[in-house]
């Protein structure tokens, strides 16, 4: 991606360096860093995605300190991080005025490392970026970005900003409602009806992630060659599909949360070539046309 020049989101709380606790929350890490932990530990896979699920989608968070302890690699990582808000900030707000969804509230950024508190409650950084919708932050520990590289594969500077533009796609289905509607309709099934719910919570994100991809091409002329191969590969990393199997040998469709490989880069694909919000409506479809 080219970055140069652009404006940093000032939105941002930079909790690095301080211990913390458990969030409940939603976003695209959990199931990544949930998959890495067990491959590394021999544990089973299906047994941790269902706890995370029984949490709501529960991901974690973390803690300020003094910068002179970071390094090069990871306070780059930070600037990145606050341009790819900066970018979300302008195109949803944009897209909001445009098409009379009201007014967009820019979430905030918090940086952390190791454990933070949230308004979603405590945890423990383990799981990944997540959302906690009851305060509107977005929760990143800079280190996942290492763990995506080393331990999945899935690499490039577009494939973290589509990590990070995923969780901005849980906070635009939190002002739209959805996140909501669909949270209060998981705490009345069963929790495989609630796992089925979770996973199109996730695949709408990816696709407002691709939405977001998309007018960031057209506002910022920013895509190079094979930053769209970046996002889709790690979307292939991360399906619940791809990470049991490859931590246990075999998946277990009722333990999903988050869609398989093909649904999650269908999706993607989807916002990257329409950027057409109203085409991201996975709630009235059919398990097979997921």
């Amino acid at each position: 991606m080219r970055l140069d020049g652009r404006r940093e989101s000032s939105n941002v709380e930079d909790r690095r360096g301080s211990g913390g606790k458990i969030a409940g929350g939603l976003g695209i890490g959990g199931v990544i860093i949930v998959g890495i932990i067990t491959l590394l530990m021999g544990g089973n896979i299906g047994d941790v995605i269902n706890n995370v699920s029984s949490m709501g989608g529960t991901e974690v968070v973390s803690g300020g300190g003094d910068e002179t302890q970071f390094t090069a690699e990871e306070q780059e990582l930070a600037r990145f991080s606050k341009i790819i808000l900066a970018s979300t900030e302008d195109i949803w707000t944009a897209y909001f005025q445009q098409h009379g969804l009201g007014q967009y509230r820019n979430p905030t950024l918090v940086l952390y490392s190791g454990s933070t508190s949230t308004s979603c409650g405590q945890g423990q950084a383990a799981m990944g970026p997540f959302y906690c919708s009851a305060d509107e932050k977005l929760y990143i520990d800079l280190s996942f970005f290492t763990s995506m590289k080393r331990s999945l594969g899935a690499d490039g500077d577009f494939a973290y900003a589509y990590v990070i533009a995923h969780e901005v796609g849980h906070h635009v289905q939190n002002l739209l409602g959805t996140l909501g509607q669909a949270h209060q309709k998981m705490s009345r099934v069963s929790e495989a009806q609630a796992n089925k719910i979770s996973v199109r919570i996730e695949l709408q994100a990816d696709f407002y992630a691709g939405v977001w991809g998309y007018y960031e091409k057209q506002m910022f002329g920013s895509l190079e060659d094979g930053d769209l191969d970046e996002a889709i590969n790690c979307a292939d990393k991360i399906g619940d599909d791809y990470l049991q199997k490859k931590a246990q040998g075999y998946a277990v469709e009722e333990s999903f949360t988050h869609g398989t490989a093909a649904q999650r880069k269908k999706w993607l694909k989807k916002g990257l070539t329409t950027g057409n919000l109203s085409l991201g409506d996975t709630f009235s479809l059919s398990d097979r046309d997921l």
